[in-house]
């Protein structure tokens, strides 16, 4: 099944997402409100929109597939996951204590929903293509897609995994790279620079696709193009802001893993209103 949302309701869906990210890192006293802000479009086309998944039945076998690779950018999964029916809506302020679980990365010892844990940065391409592999060993029609930093694919793994994916022809894969320019020390550009990004992943015989990943019909053209394509996986290279959404945190390295004080989320919230 599908849960279905027009535009208005898709765009709605992230301004509500936002506001869950900002009280939950809010209340936490930690967390990465940056890096979640950023990908909100993202996971809300693709869980409202896009992916065949059943909140009264998590383990469908033919449920399409979730990784959210850069774990740490978890806020904006909890808040998905949890309007989806997934887990508790009322617990998400539970953000990172002690028997949440909503813990500080994906853990699916707390959340048996997750397909698996994550935020060991540079590993969920890897699972994801290896789901891929087993859905097409296995003859079924589910489809995998997996959201990494920018900052992530700088991890020699993410390379030797996407020449995996290309050589064995592993169609039924989307990766995600939420590319909003700035990692936990500063701007991706003067860390290690990922550019030509588009060119790179093409080399890498992947089929690649450049957008506004803040763009929902961007977004959902993406997917349908990635389902139509045969014979390779799939990038897309979404280009985003950093704390979309928060004007103090758009484009601010501060806020990639540093959480709002109690007066900014009164700021952020009256701003996301």
């Amino acid at each position: 099944m599908k849960l279905k949302k027009n535009l208005e309701e898709l765009q709605e869906m992230c301004k509500r997402v936002r506001r869950h990210i900002i009280e939950m890192t809010g209340a936490a006293k930690s967390g990465h409100p940056g890096g979640s802000l950023s990908a909100v479009e993202i996971l809300v086309t693709l869980f409202f929109d896009i992916m065949k998944h059943d909140p009264a039945n998590p383990q469908w076998p033919d449920r399409d597939r979730f990784i959210l690779s850069k774990g740490h950018g978890c806020p904006v999964l909890y808040a998905v996951m949890a309007e989806c029916g997934y887990t508790p809506v009322d617990q998400l302020k539970t953000l990172r204590k002690l028997g949440s679980p909503y813990q500080g990365h994906p853990d699916k010892r707390f959340i048996p929903a997750l397909e698996a844990s994550t935020g060991s940065l540079g590993q969920g391409l890897s699972l994801a293509l290896g789901m891929g592999c087993a859905a097409r060993l296995d003859g079924k029609p589910w489809r995998t897609y997996v959201v990494l930093g920018d900052g992530e694919i700088q991890e020699g793994q993410i390379w030797e995994t996407a020449m995996f994916g290309a050589y064995h022809k592993v169609d039924n894969v989307v990766a995600i790279v939420d590319y909003n320019r700035i990692q936990l020390d500063g701007w991706v550009k003067d860390i290690m620079e990922v550019e030509p990004l588009v060119p790179k992943w093409q080399s890498f015989g992947w089929h690649v696709i450049e957008l506004d990943g803040h763009n929902i019909p961007a977004l959902q053209a993406a997917f349908a193009e990635a389902e139509a394509i045969k014979g390779k996986p799939v990038a897309i290279i979404a280009h985003t802001v950093k704390g979309k959404g928060v004007s103090f945190m758009e484009n601010n390295p501060k806020f990639h893993g540093v959480a709002p004080t109690p007066d900014e989320v009164q700021v952020a919230l009256k701003e996301l209103q």
